[in-house]
């Protein structure tokens, strides 16, 4: 075994995930236990850091990366000054507040590496729920798309094309990526992402690639835009059910079909052409009809810009899925929302900061694992408190986490749990406000500062200043 995974004398991965609340005698202690972690560093050969003169070894870099995604000030320069407060708080001499050193290491971090951990901590966390936190006995899972931009370096816009209605110089790259999210814990599960534009970069064939990581007896929970007939046919070949909003260019008629009751059918779904992304051999392989249910929903709720919708899902028994349940469990797609937005928005990852694609990997992946492992603290508190994981607030749970970084990491292993223990049923009282069916206008009441927009490249304009003040 190389000399990186033994102990250090700054840091090690027990110490290094402390601050998410680990400990055996602690709820879902098994999410990400230490021992995964250093299988695997050592599967993917993370070599560097591995002298008692190095600052920066890898559990050092990965406390330090947390730390970075999750804190409100997410400069380099910020988080290493937070190692060097806490070498001095160990003992160790001072290190240097040049980001140099700092940048290499988390180069030397494998996106892979960091990918896997951020989802055996979604899914162990999810493998791991109480029964009675999921829906009827099964895996509710929620998915949906999203953007994000990142820095206008030419890498960047190499392999994330700003939108092609931008003038060159006067947009941002930009990445599509579809995740798919915990009904239950509100974990990432899996995510899949590719440039805005282009072939197969939309959301329906980035949710085709994540198909394979579904379970049989999973259900898929999604908005209309996913409602096809080849993602219908291709969740149950693999035994998953879905629940889908009918897509708006899909005619329905409830006078027709199986009736199981009012505005409630069972019908068959025709095999349509074969669409431009399908092989002749695949097309062959899919079913000629495809029997799903379709279920009228009556939304009463004052302020909904729709008054009804169409639910399609492959959960035929009206018995064991009675029609209102269903229509919970669509209600309950919104969840993805605002998980998307913790994401996006807690965690400030709308507009990435890295200046190459090598490097943007790395940073989205950490991003998940920070927040999955807040997510696993919040289940904690949830659990301890007998209440439904959703309800503990997640900006709460990370500005303790935040909080109580140093402290934890530092702590021997008993005064950690100690404190841990006394810390999640404190977490557990924060809780999200509950505003059911809430009601608020898409408009916003700040206004922007009165500069105007950018329509040249900046340099262009930086020159065009320059030329007028020296005329």
């Amino acid at each position: 075994m190389s000399s990186y995974a033994l102990p250090h004398p700054c840091l090690s991965f027990e110490q290094a995930l402390a601050p998410f609340l680990q400990g055996q005698a602690l709820p879902f202690a098994a999410v990400l236990p230490t021992a995964v972690v250093e299988q695997a560093i050592l599967d993917e050969e993370v070599i560097f850091g591995d002298t008692e003169q190095s600052v920066f070894t890898p559990a050092v870099t990965l406390w330090t990366f947390l730390s970075q995604v999750l804190e409100e000030d997410k400069s380099c320069r910020a988080a290493v000054s937070r190692v060097l407060a806490l070498r001095l708080a160990l003992g160790l001499s001072p290190c240097s507040l040049d980001t140099a050193a700092y940048c290499r290491a988390r180069a030397k971090l494998p996106a892979a590496l960091l990918m896997h951990l951020a989802l055996a901590a979604g899914r162990n966390l999810e493998a791991q729920v109480p029964v009675d936190w999921l829906w009827h006995g099964r895996h509710a899972k929620l998915v949906d798309g999203t953007t994000l931009t990142m820095p206008d370096t030419v890498a960047n816009q190499e392999a994330f094309p700003q939108l092609s209605s931008q003038e060159p110089g006067l947009g941002f790259p930009i990445l599509r990526m579809v995740v798919v999210m915990s009904l239950a814990t509100a974990g990432l599960l899996s995510m899949a992402l590719a440039p805005y534009e282009g072939k197969e970069t939309g959301e329906t064939a980035l949710l085709r690639r994540l198909l394979a990581e579904f379970k049989a007896g999973d259900v898929l929970v999604a908005d209309r835009y996913y409602c096809t007939y080849w993602l219908v046919a291709m969740a149950q070949a693999l035994g998953v059910d879905v629940v889908f909003r009918m897509h708006h260019l899909r005619d329905y008629d409830f006078t027709r079909g199986q009736q199981l009751g009012p505005n409630d059918h069972v019908v068959s779904w025709r095999r349509p052409q074969r669409p431009e992304w399908m092989d002749q051999a695949t097309y062959l392989t899919m079913p000629l009809t495809l029997t799903v249910r379709e279920l009228a929903l009556h939304i009463t709720t004052p302020g909904c810009r729709t008054p009804g919708i169409v639910v399609v899902t492959t959960l035929l028994d009206p018995v064991a899925y009675p029609k209102e349940e269903v229509g919970d469990l669509y209600h309950d797609r919104w969840h993805v929302e605002p998980d998307i937005r913790a994401i996006k928005q807690a965690l400030h990852m709308e507009h990435l900061r890295c200046k190459t694609p090598f490097m943007i990997d790395k940073e989205i992946w950490v991003h998940f694992l920070g927040y999955n492992l807040v997510r696993k603290a919040s289940c904690q508190a949830a659990l301890l408190q007998e209440v439904h994981p959703r309800e503990v607030s997640f900006t709460a749970t990370k500005q303790t986490i935040n909080a109580a970084r140093s402290q934890l990491t530092l702590a021997p292993l008993a005064e950690r749990v100690r404190q841990a223990q006394l810390l999640l049923p404190q977490l557990g009282k924060e809780r999200v406000g509950n505003r059911p069916d809430r009601c608020e206008p898409r408009l916003l009441k700040k206004r922007p500062k009165p500069y105007h927009h950018l329509r040249e490249p900046r340099a262009q304009a930086r020159a065009r200043l320059l030329q007028n003040n020296t005329a």
